[in-house]
């Protein structure tokens, strides 16, 4: 701990936003994580298991299995068979705004991850510049030029520890950023394919 607060010390001033962001960017992760766990079901399954329902035309049964758990894919064949005596325009209708509604849900916070991976990288460079320029500031004023180089690598080696710093955040918020963007993808595939399945049963069940 007590490195870790020398390291922030010798970072300068640009080294607390850049902690400050890491922690924002780390519990957008958690939470995003937390959410996918919760919000993902394999679809085929449960597309079976509720085609078999509706063509028994057994809506009680149905009703029970859309409420077993709080997914995407739930969700959306919830509000389905709760309104399955809508005509199928309306119910596409439905689906559709089901459908956006839960890729809100699925994109949130993403945007501000996003924000922390391409801002983390200029705030460490912020800091090595003022760093390198306070070096230099010092420089000129001891000795009229004549700088002890120990000194001046010093200087600039505590300079670029804003640099490194900016760039461990930003490396794993990229990375994670671009498995949700992959995970988001899969869910839109999901719902998008299990609206699909519903106005299929709904024209062929009625």
């Amino acid at each position: 701990m007590k490195n870790f607060m020398l390291i922030i010390e010798l970072g300068g001033p640009c080294m607390y936003p850049i902690i400050a962001l890491s922690i924002v960017g780390l519990a957008v992760v958690i939470e995003r994580l937390w959410f996918y766990k919760k919000s993902w079901v394999n679809p085929g399954p449960l597309e079976r298991k509720l085609g078999e329902l509706l063509y028994k035309g057994d809506a009680e049964g149905a009703s029970r299995l859309v409420r077993e758990r709080e997914t995407s894919l739930h969700r959306l064949f919830r509000a389905a068979v709760d309104h399955w005596q809508a005509p199928p325009d309306a119910l596409k209708m439905l689906l559709e705004q089901e459908v956006r509604h839960e890729i809100y849900r699925w994109e949130k916070g993403l945007m501000l991850l996003s924000a922390v991976a391409r801002v983390e990288p200029l705030l460490g460079l912020l800091g090595t510049v003022l760093g390198i320029v306070e070096v230099f500031r010092a420089v000129a004023a001891a000795a009229e030029g004549s700088a002890n180089m120990a000194m001046l690598a010093s200087g600039i080696w505590e300079a670029l520890l804003t640099t490194v710093a900016g760039l461990v955040v930003a490396i794993p918020a990229v990375l994670c950023y671009t498995w949700f963007s992959s995970k988001i993808e899969a869910a839109e595939e999901a719902l998008c394919r299990g609206s699909d399945f519903i106005l299929r049963e709904k024209i062929l069940r009625g």
